[in-house]
């Protein structure tokens, strides 16, 4: 069995692979627990499905959280007796990265991008919307052409209730029309079809200026299926495209 562990800034995603089958997810908040704390978590979660640390021959991690990276590396090395592949320069990805500097491509893209070039087939524009929304184009021969970054759903919302004082959280779903009643779907006008126009506008730009007019759009994170809803652009929602990235991203360079 493979782990995979993608560390963003606000959850951490933990896939369990056997083989191309994933068995299990686990998710939890990007905090400062010590290794100790984390392994804990991991164990009991191994522990209800019946896992041992010994049926786990290896471990791959990405990461865009620096403040994590050393205590996930010496968790591995200490509890699973393992030291982790970690996403970045060097490792064999099956793409062709043509970012100016590589080295500042965020490892969850690059995992993403993998699954999606491997399992879905190319030319295809990959969306994450997480934290932050990452948009990816990769031509019809694997490469990486760049893409964009954007604000992040959840972090849009929060940061209008914080900074208007009469506007309260809201639950982020689309209401029934554009044109709200209340101050709760004005809000969720605004917030769900605004960031879905962004989307939509977004990837046309995308596909003009790549010329990929055939390009499949493959969107993943957590919020992917509210969104989908509310465009047509999207051909595909894969929640689960950045584990299964790391996953291949392990078998093609697991030592």
């Amino acid at each position: 069995m493979v782990i995979v562990f993608d560390i963003g800034n606000t959850n951490i995603k933990m896939g369990v692979f056997d083989g191309d089958e994933l068995l299990y997810t686990l998710r939890m908040a990007s905090t400062n627990k010590t290794g100790d704390e984390y392994w804990l978590l991991i164990k009991d979660m191994l522990a209800v499905k019946n896992i041992s640390p010994r049926d786990v021959e290896g471990v791959i991690i990405s990461s865009v959280n620096p403040n994590l990276n050393y205590t996930f590396e010496h968790m591995v090395e200490t509890y699973f007796g393992t030291r982790p592949l970690t996403v970045g320069a060097g490792l064999k990805s099956g793409l062709i990265i043509k970012y100016d500097n590589p080295k500042e491509l965020g490892a969850d893209r690059v995992a993403g991008c993998v699954a999606a070039y491997k399992l879905y087939g190319a030319p295809c524009i990959v969306i994450d919307c997480g934290t932050a929304t990452t948009f990816n184009v990769i031509s019809p021969d694997g490469e990486f052409l760049g893409g964009a970054i954007s604000f992040g759903l959840k972090a849009a919302s929060s940061s209008l209730a914080d900074t208007a004082a009469r506007l309260p959280k809201v639950e982020l779903s689309a209401p029934k029309s554009a044109i709200g009643k209340t101050t709760i779907t004005n809000m969720q006008s605004g917030i769900i079809f605004g960031y879905s126009g962004m989307i939509e506008s977004m990837v046309a730009r995308l596909k003009k200026e790549s010329g990929l007019l055939s390009a499949r759009v493959i969107a993943t994170g957590g919020i992917a299926d509210i969104v989908n809803k509310c465009v047509s652009v999207i051909d595909v929602v894969d929640r689960t495209l950045t584990l299964r990235g790391l996953n291949i991203l392990y078998n093609m360079n697991k030592r």
